[in-house]
């Protein structure tokens, strides 16, 4: 019975420092070690086999440097490539275009950043809206206030008027391309 207790104390003394010493020598490490960089949000994985979530789509999209800008200036980047599950009404920068000319660029500005952030929230749903389950006249509940109406008319499908003309999976929801930019009402 005391080799018994002798060895279990031994175990888990040599358990006790073994993790002791991981810890130490991690924390040694990346504080001594210069080539550390900045810690990185669910935002700076990459590797090669997950599918890409909601923001790395947008950012491979020629369509959507403008959507892009906008979701950094306001700050949403972690937000749009946590889990989720989120559906994104994404206008395209053709949408962009049609606004007055200086708002996008005024947007885009420090100072507006909330705006911006209500704007595209009025975009974002907490959910996954697959076109299949929209119904017509159905109203969605945005992440920033006011509710968007869905329209069917035959096999198309408009958001508060805006056709989305394309439909796009990703490992955190569904992006919704369309040609107009939604503004709350």
């Amino acid at each position: 019975m005391k080799k018994s207790i002798k060895l279990l104390l031994l175990i888990g003394l040599v358990v006790f420092v073994g993790c002791k010493k991981t810890d130490q020598s991690t924390t040694t490490g990346n504080a001594t070690d210069d080539t550390t960089t900045e810690s990185v949000g669910q935002e700076g994985v990459k590797d090669d086999t997950s599918n890409p979530n909601i923001v790395q789509v947008a950012s491979g999209s020629k369509d959507h440097t403008t959507l892009v800008a906008a979701v950094k200036a306001a700050g949403l980047v972690t937000s749009l490539s946590n889990a989720g599950p989120f559906t994104v009404f994404a206008p395209t920068n053709a949408a962009f275009d049609k606004l007055p000319k200086g708002t996008v660029e005024d947007l885009l500005k420090p100072e507006n950043k909330d705006k911006l952030a209500n704007i595209l929230g009025y975009h974002t749903y907490v959910g996954t809206l697959k076109p299949e389950y929209m119904q017509d006249g159905q109203k969605f509940d945005m992440v920033y206030g006011g509710k968007v109406t869905i329209t069917k008319k035959g096999d198309k499908t408009f958001v508060n008027g805006s056709e989305i003309v394309a439909s796009i999976p990703t490992s955190n929801g569904i992006i919704h391309v369309i040609g107009d930019v939604l503004l709350p009402k």
